[in-house]
Protein backbone atom coordinates (compact mmCIF):
# COMPACT_ATOMS: atom_id res chain seq x y z
CA UNK A 1 0.00 0.00 0.00
CA UNK A 2 1.45 3.19 -1.37
CA UNK A 3 1.68 6.03 1.90
CA UNK A 4 0.84 9.12 1.53
CA UNK A 5 3.29 12.18 2.74
CA UNK A 6 1.10 13.47 5.45
CA UNK A 7 -0.81 17.11 4.96
CA UNK A 8 -1.03 19.76 7.14
CA UNK A 9 -4.14 21.54 7.37
CA UNK A 10 -2.62 25.14 6.81
CA UNK A 11 -0.54 23.72 4.14
CA UNK A 12 -3.59 22.51 2.08
CA UNK A 13 -5.31 25.08 2.11
CA UNK A 14 -2.62 27.61 1.79
CA UNK A 15 -4.13 29.59 4.83
CA UNK A 16 -0.94 31.78 4.62
CA UNK A 17 -1.60 33.34 1.00
CA UNK A 18 -5.10 33.89 2.18
CA UNK A 19 -4.81 35.23 5.29
CA UNK A 20 -2.18 37.81 4.25
CA UNK A 21 -3.77 38.74 1.26
CA UNK A 22 -5.62 41.84 2.77
CA UNK A 23 -3.90 45.09 2.01
CA UNK A 24 -5.71 47.94 3.19
CA UNK A 25 -5.03 51.12 0.87
CA UNK A 26 -5.70 53.22 3.52
CA UNK A 27 -2.84 51.55 5.88
CA UNK A 28 -0.16 52.70 3.06
CA UNK A 29 -1.76 56.38 3.28
CA UNK A 30 -0.50 56.31 7.06
CA UNK A 31 -3.62 55.77 8.40
CA UNK A 32 -5.73 52.09 8.44
CA UNK A 33 -9.13 52.44 8.68
CA UNK A 34 -10.73 50.02 10.71
CA UNK A 35 -13.69 48.60 8.14
CA UNK A 36 -11.33 48.54 5.30
CA UNK A 37 -10.21 44.97 5.89
CA UNK A 38 -14.15 43.90 6.36
CA UNK A 39 -14.60 45.71 3.14
CA UNK A 40 -11.59 43.92 1.42
CA UNK A 41 -12.39 40.34 3.18
CA UNK A 42 -16.37 40.79 1.91
CA UNK A 43 -15.41 40.94 -1.55
CA UNK A 44 -12.68 38.45 -1.47
CA UNK A 45 -15.63 35.88 -0.02
CA UNK A 46 -17.91 37.00 -2.83
CA UNK A 47 -15.18 35.95 -5.09
CA UNK A 48 -14.33 32.47 -3.96
CA UNK A 49 -18.06 32.30 -4.09
CA UNK A 50 -18.43 33.06 -8.01
CA UNK A 51 -14.83 30.83 -8.32
CA UNK A 52 -17.28 27.96 -6.97
CA UNK A 53 -20.72 28.77 -9.07
CA UNK A 54 -18.53 29.22 -12.43
CA UNK A 55 -17.33 25.53 -10.99
CA UNK A 56 -20.70 24.20 -10.71
CA UNK A 57 -22.21 25.96 -14.04
CA UNK A 58 -19.21 25.13 -16.07
CA UNK A 59 -19.90 21.12 -15.43
CA UNK A 60 -24.14 22.09 -15.80
CA UNK A 61 -22.82 23.42 -19.21
CA UNK A 62 -20.88 20.20 -20.07
CA UNK A 63 -23.45 17.62 -19.25
CA UNK A 64 -25.80 19.38 -21.31
CA UNK A 65 -23.19 19.62 -24.45
CA UNK A 66 -24.42 15.98 -24.67
CA UNK A 67 -26.33 15.45 -27.91
CA UNK A 68 -28.33 13.27 -25.53
CA UNK A 69 -28.94 13.58 -22.05
CA UNK A 70 -29.44 10.16 -19.80
CA UNK A 71 -31.79 10.51 -17.52
CA UNK A 72 -29.06 9.68 -14.45
CA UNK A 73 -26.96 12.94 -15.30
CA UNK A 74 -30.59 14.98 -14.92
CA UNK A 75 -30.20 14.57 -10.90
CA UNK A 76 -26.53 15.90 -11.34
CA UNK A 77 -27.95 18.79 -13.01
CA UNK A 78 -30.12 19.64 -10.33
CA UNK A 79 -28.03 18.99 -7.90
CA UNK A 80 -25.34 21.06 -8.77
CA UNK A 81 -27.57 23.76 -9.40
CA UNK A 82 -29.43 23.75 -6.26
CA UNK A 83 -26.08 24.30 -4.81
CA UNK A 84 -24.90 27.48 -6.66
CA UNK A 85 -28.90 28.41 -4.94
CA UNK A 86 -27.61 27.82 -1.45
CA UNK A 87 -24.50 29.50 -2.26
CA UNK A 88 -26.70 32.31 -3.61
CA UNK A 89 -28.70 32.81 -0.48
CA UNK A 90 -25.12 33.21 1.39
CA UNK A 91 -24.28 35.81 -1.04
CA UNK A 92 -27.41 37.47 -0.01
CA UNK A 93 -26.85 37.00 3.52
CA UNK A 94 -23.35 38.42 3.23
CA UNK A 95 -25.08 42.23 2.59
CA UNK A 96 -26.02 42.07 6.69
CA UNK A 97 -22.51 41.82 7.30
CA UNK A 98 -21.18 45.00 4.58
CA UNK A 99 -24.19 47.02 6.46
CA UNK A 100 -22.61 46.82 9.86
CA UNK A 101 -20.72 49.47 8.15
CA UNK A 102 -21.71 53.26 8.48
CA UNK A 103 -21.48 55.79 5.71
CA UNK A 104 -19.03 57.67 8.34
CA UNK A 105 -16.89 53.93 8.37
CA UNK A 106 -17.19 53.87 4.64
CA UNK A 107 -15.72 57.41 3.62
CA UNK A 108 -12.59 56.54 6.03
CA UNK A 109 -11.24 54.70 3.02
CA UNK A 110 -13.65 55.17 0.05
CA UNK A 111 -11.44 57.45 -1.55
CA UNK A 112 -8.21 55.22 -1.71
CA UNK A 113 -10.17 52.91 -4.13
CA UNK A 114 -11.13 54.94 -6.79
CA UNK A 115 -11.44 53.84 -9.83
CA UNK A 116 -11.86 50.26 -8.64
CA UNK A 117 -15.28 49.32 -8.67
CA UNK A 118 -17.37 45.42 -8.61
CA UNK A 119 -17.90 46.27 -12.62
CA UNK A 120 -14.41 44.88 -12.58
CA UNK A 121 -15.49 41.29 -11.37
CA UNK A 122 -14.67 39.60 -14.15
CA UNK A 123 -16.08 36.13 -12.37
CA UNK A 124 -19.50 37.79 -11.97
CA UNK A 125 -19.59 38.33 -15.88
CA UNK A 126 -18.90 34.74 -16.61
CA UNK A 127 -21.67 33.54 -14.42
CA UNK A 128 -24.02 35.95 -16.39
CA UNK A 129 -22.47 35.08 -19.68
CA UNK A 130 -22.78 31.17 -18.45
CA UNK A 131 -25.91 31.42 -17.76
CA UNK A 132 -26.85 33.07 -20.81
CA UNK A 133 -26.53 37.01 -20.91
CA UNK A 134 -25.01 38.26 -23.84
CA UNK A 135 -23.91 41.35 -24.93
CA UNK A 136 -26.84 42.01 -27.37
CA UNK A 137 -29.12 41.69 -24.14
CA UNK A 138 -27.44 44.53 -22.45
CA UNK A 139 -28.10 48.26 -23.32
CA UNK A 140 -25.26 49.87 -25.37
CA UNK A 141 -24.54 52.44 -22.55
CA UNK A 142 -24.13 49.20 -20.02
CA UNK A 143 -21.84 47.29 -22.19
CA UNK A 144 -19.15 50.37 -22.45
CA UNK A 145 -19.16 51.31 -19.35
CA UNK A 146 -18.27 48.01 -18.09
CA UNK A 147 -16.14 46.55 -20.23
CA UNK A 148 -14.23 50.24 -20.23
CA UNK A 149 -13.14 49.26 -17.17
CA UNK A 150 -11.74 45.83 -17.27
CA UNK A 151 -8.38 45.32 -18.36
CA UNK A 152 -7.39 44.08 -21.96
CA UNK A 153 -6.55 40.26 -20.92
CA UNK A 154 -10.05 40.06 -18.55
CA UNK A 155 -12.21 41.82 -21.50
CA UNK A 156 -10.42 38.55 -23.47
CA UNK A 157 -11.61 35.63 -21.33
CA UNK A 158 -15.07 37.84 -21.08
CA UNK A 159 -15.53 37.94 -24.94
CA UNK A 160 -14.43 33.85 -24.93
CA UNK A 161 -17.38 32.58 -22.39
CA UNK A 162 -19.23 35.10 -24.04
CA UNK A 163 -19.12 33.04 -27.37
CA UNK A 164 -19.19 29.77 -25.82
CA UNK A 165 -22.84 28.51 -25.62
CA UNK A 166 -24.98 29.21 -22.37
CA UNK A 167 -26.77 27.17 -20.55
CA UNK A 168 -29.72 29.08 -21.66
CA UNK A 169 -29.00 27.92 -25.34
CA UNK A 170 -28.79 24.28 -24.32
CA UNK A 171 -31.98 24.34 -22.22
CA UNK A 172 -33.86 25.46 -25.26
CA UNK A 173 -32.11 22.83 -27.36
CA UNK A 174 -32.68 20.10 -24.51
CA UNK A 175 -36.29 21.56 -24.35
CA UNK A 176 -37.11 21.48 -28.60
CA UNK A 177 -35.89 17.56 -28.35
CA UNK A 178 -38.66 16.70 -26.53
CA UNK A 179 -41.75 15.37 -28.37
CA UNK A 180 -44.44 16.94 -26.15
CA UNK A 181 -45.38 19.34 -29.33
CA UNK A 182 -47.20 16.60 -30.75
CA UNK A 183 -48.64 12.84 -29.98
CA UNK A 184 -49.93 10.54 -32.69
CA UNK A 185 -53.21 10.33 -32.35
CA UNK A 186 -54.02 12.64 -29.63
CA UNK A 187 -54.20 16.57 -30.10
CA UNK A 188 -53.17 17.62 -27.17
CA UNK A 189 -52.58 21.17 -27.64
CA UNK A 190 -56.21 21.28 -29.06
CA UNK A 191 -57.53 19.52 -25.70
CA UNK A 192 -55.35 22.45 -23.87
CA UNK A 193 -56.74 25.55 -25.57
CA UNK A 194 -60.13 24.31 -25.03
CA UNK A 195 -59.47 24.14 -21.38
CA UNK A 196 -58.28 27.22 -21.97
CA UNK A 197 -61.29 28.56 -23.07
CA UNK A 198 -63.57 27.17 -20.72
CA UNK A 199 -60.94 29.05 -18.14
CA UNK A 200 -61.27 32.15 -19.66
CA UNK A 201 -65.02 32.08 -20.24
CA UNK A 202 -65.51 30.82 -16.44
CA UNK A 203 -63.42 34.19 -15.81
CA UNK A 204 -65.38 36.55 -18.19
CA UNK A 205 -68.97 34.84 -16.35
CA UNK A 206 -67.20 36.16 -12.86
CA UNK A 207 -66.68 39.54 -13.60
CA UNK A 208 -69.58 40.57 -15.96
CA UNK A 209 -71.44 39.14 -12.70
CA UNK A 210 -69.85 40.97 -9.64
CA UNK A 211 -71.66 42.91 -8.10
CA UNK A 212 -69.22 44.24 -6.11
CA UNK A 213 -67.52 46.11 -8.94
CA UNK A 214 -67.91 48.97 -10.38
CA UNK A 215 -68.34 49.47 -14.05
CA UNK A 216 -64.96 51.61 -15.01
CA UNK A 217 -63.87 48.74 -12.80
CA UNK A 218 -65.49 45.59 -14.79
CA UNK A 219 -64.43 47.46 -18.13
CA UNK A 220 -60.76 47.24 -16.80
CA UNK A 221 -61.22 43.64 -15.29
CA UNK A 222 -62.33 43.06 -19.02
CA UNK A 223 -59.55 44.40 -20.65
CA UNK A 224 -57.42 42.30 -19.08
CA UNK A 225 -58.99 39.62 -19.44
CA UNK A 226 -58.99 40.00 -23.02
CA UNK A 227 -55.24 40.54 -22.93
CA UNK A 228 -54.88 37.40 -21.27
CA UNK A 229 -56.71 35.30 -24.16
CA UNK A 230 -54.06 37.26 -26.94
CA UNK A 231 -51.56 36.14 -24.75
CA UNK A 232 -52.41 32.16 -24.80
CA UNK A 233 -53.20 32.62 -28.12
CA UNK A 234 -49.69 33.86 -29.30
CA UNK A 235 -48.22 30.56 -27.48
CA UNK A 236 -50.03 28.19 -29.72
CA UNK A 237 -49.98 30.20 -33.07
CA UNK A 238 -46.50 29.98 -34.55
CA UNK A 239 -47.21 33.67 -36.42
CA UNK A 240 -47.88 35.64 -33.31
CA UNK A 241 -45.04 33.79 -31.00
CA UNK A 242 -42.18 34.63 -33.71
CA UNK A 243 -43.34 38.38 -32.97
CA UNK A 244 -42.72 38.58 -29.66
CA UNK A 245 -39.04 36.29 -30.30
CA UNK A 246 -38.27 39.29 -32.71
CA UNK A 247 -37.90 42.14 -30.55
CA UNK A 248 -36.57 40.06 -27.75
CA UNK A 249 -40.09 39.76 -25.41
CA UNK A 250 -39.10 36.06 -25.47
CA UNK A 251 -36.16 34.58 -26.15
CA UNK A 252 -37.35 30.55 -26.15
CA UNK A 253 -38.29 29.09 -29.13
CA UNK A 254 -41.96 28.02 -29.62
CA UNK A 255 -40.95 24.61 -29.39
CA UNK A 256 -39.09 24.71 -26.40
CA UNK A 257 -42.05 27.04 -24.85
CA UNK A 258 -44.27 24.00 -25.10
CA UNK A 259 -42.51 21.96 -23.86
CA UNK A 260 -41.70 23.49 -20.41
CA UNK A 261 -45.63 24.49 -20.16
CA UNK A 262 -46.18 20.51 -20.77
CA UNK A 263 -43.85 19.56 -18.05
CA UNK A 264 -45.19 22.34 -15.39
CA UNK A 265 -48.54 20.83 -16.11
CA UNK A 266 -47.27 17.05 -15.80
CA UNK A 267 -44.65 17.77 -13.45
CA UNK A 268 -46.12 14.81 -11.00
CA UNK A 269 -45.41 12.06 -13.39
CA UNK A 270 -42.31 10.31 -12.70
CA UNK A 271 -40.61 11.04 -16.11
CA UNK A 272 -41.06 15.01 -15.79
CA UNK A 273 -40.35 14.92 -11.71
CA UNK A 274 -36.41 15.63 -12.48
CA UNK A 275 -37.17 18.56 -15.63
CA UNK A 276 -39.26 20.34 -13.54
CA UNK A 277 -37.40 20.16 -11.38
CA UNK A 278 -34.22 21.37 -13.27
CA UNK A 279 -36.52 23.89 -14.19
CA UNK A 280 -37.34 25.30 -11.28
CA UNK A 281 -34.03 25.46 -10.07
CA UNK A 282 -33.01 27.74 -12.98
CA UNK A 283 -36.07 29.81 -11.89
CA UNK A 284 -34.23 30.06 -8.28
CA UNK A 285 -31.02 30.61 -10.02
CA UNK A 286 -32.08 33.93 -11.75
CA UNK A 287 -34.36 35.02 -8.44
CA UNK A 288 -31.03 34.94 -6.01
CA UNK A 289 -29.19 37.09 -8.54
CA UNK A 290 -32.07 39.85 -8.68
CA UNK A 291 -32.64 39.09 -5.17
CA UNK A 292 -29.10 39.87 -4.36
CA UNK A 293 -28.42 42.54 -6.98
CA UNK A 294 -31.30 44.59 -5.57
CA UNK A 295 -30.44 44.12 -1.95
CA UNK A 296 -26.62 45.01 -3.34
CA UNK A 297 -28.33 48.55 -4.39
CA UNK A 298 -30.49 48.61 -1.56
CA UNK A 299 -26.86 48.60 0.37
CA UNK A 300 -25.23 51.19 -1.66
CA UNK A 301 -27.86 53.44 -1.38
CA UNK A 302 -27.85 53.18 2.48
CA UNK A 303 -24.35 54.08 2.91
CA UNK A 304 -23.60 56.19 -0.13
CA UNK A 305 -26.87 57.95 -0.68
CA UNK A 306 -27.12 59.62 -4.06
CA UNK A 307 -23.42 60.25 -4.45
CA UNK A 308 -21.46 58.25 -7.41
CA UNK A 309 -19.96 54.89 -7.22
CA UNK A 310 -15.87 54.67 -6.91
CA UNK A 311 -16.25 52.67 -10.35
CA UNK A 312 -17.89 56.33 -11.45
CA UNK A 313 -21.11 54.89 -12.02
CA UNK A 314 -24.85 56.49 -10.99
CA UNK A 315 -24.30 53.97 -7.86
CA UNK A 316 -27.74 52.85 -6.73
CA UNK A 317 -29.66 53.57 -9.56
CA UNK A 318 -27.58 52.14 -11.89
CA UNK A 319 -27.74 48.49 -9.80
CA UNK A 320 -31.46 49.16 -9.71
CA UNK A 321 -31.71 48.93 -12.99
CA UNK A 322 -29.76 45.99 -13.74
CA UNK A 323 -32.40 44.37 -11.10
CA UNK A 324 -34.67 43.11 -13.77
CA UNK A 325 -32.94 43.69 -17.17
CA UNK A 326 -29.97 41.22 -16.32
CA UNK A 327 -32.18 38.35 -15.96
CA UNK A 328 -30.91 34.77 -18.07
CA UNK A 329 -34.71 32.52 -17.78
CA UNK A 330 -37.27 35.36 -17.30
CA UNK A 331 -39.16 33.01 -19.91
CA UNK A 332 -39.31 30.58 -17.31
CA UNK A 333 -40.91 32.99 -14.86
CA UNK A 334 -43.43 33.88 -17.19
CA UNK A 335 -44.49 30.03 -17.39
CA UNK A 336 -46.97 30.90 -15.28
CA UNK A 337 -48.97 32.71 -17.61
CA UNK A 338 -49.97 29.76 -19.30
CA UNK A 339 -50.69 27.45 -16.65
CA UNK A 340 -54.34 26.44 -15.94
CA UNK A 341 -56.02 24.73 -13.09
CA UNK A 342 -55.23 21.04 -11.86
CA UNK A 343 -58.75 19.75 -12.14
CA UNK A 344 -58.84 21.04 -15.99
CA UNK A 345 -55.68 20.02 -16.87
CA UNK A 346 -56.42 17.31 -19.85
CA UNK A 347 -56.41 14.04 -19.12
CA UNK A 348 -53.77 12.49 -20.69
CA UNK A 349 -54.33 8.63 -23.09
CA UNK A 350 -53.01 5.61 -21.39
CA UNK A 351 -50.46 4.93 -23.94
CA UNK A 352 -49.19 8.37 -23.27
CA UNK A 353 -49.13 8.09 -19.63
CA UNK A 354 -47.57 4.49 -19.97
CA UNK A 355 -44.60 6.58 -21.30
CA UNK A 356 -43.86 9.17 -18.57
CA UNK A 357 -44.88 6.49 -15.25
CA UNK A 358 -43.04 4.28 -13.11
CA UNK A 359 -45.33 1.53 -11.64
CA UNK A 360 -43.87 0.10 -8.84
CA UNK A 361 -46.83 -1.66 -7.39
CA UNK A 362 -48.49 -4.67 -8.75
CA UNK A 363 -52.10 -5.38 -8.32
CA UNK A 364 -53.15 -8.67 -6.69
CA UNK A 365 -56.84 -9.20 -6.77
Amino acid sequence: MKIHKPVYYGDYLQLPKILNAQAPESAKHGNAAHDETLFIIIHQTYELWFKQILHELNSVREIMSKAFIPSTDLSVINSRLERVTTIQQILVDQIQIMETMTTLDFMEFRDFLVPASGFQSLQFRLVEATLGIKPQHRMEIEKQFFNSRLKEEDRKILAETENKISIFELLEAWLSRMPFSEFDGFDFWGAYSHAVDTMLEMDFEIISNNPSLFEPMKSMELKNLEMTKQTFATLLDAHKYETLIQPGKIKLSQKAMLSAVFIYLYRDYPALQMPFKILNSLVEVDEKFTTWRYRHAIMVQRILGTKIGTGGSSGHEYLKSTTERNRAFLDLFNLATFLIPKSMIPALPVYIKDQLDIVYDSFQP
